[in-house]
């Protein structure tokens, strides 16, 4: 008998309840120069990306 089901076909059946997304804030430094804070966000929808602060 062959296979039913492959591996992808597995894999595509869960979608993720999240957008995992990359927050880079500026933040000026006492001396002047800018320092850039990287973080990943999980936000639920994409149009939420405005929101952040």
């Amino acid at each position: 008998m062959a296979k039913q089901q492959t591996f992808a076909d597995k894999a595509k059946k869960g979608k993720p309840a999240f957008v995992s997304v990359k927050f880079v804030k500026t933040v000026k430094s006492e001396k002047g120069s800018y320092k850039f804070n990287e973080k990943f966000v999980k936000l639920d929808d994409v149009s939420k990306v405005t929101t952040l602060k």
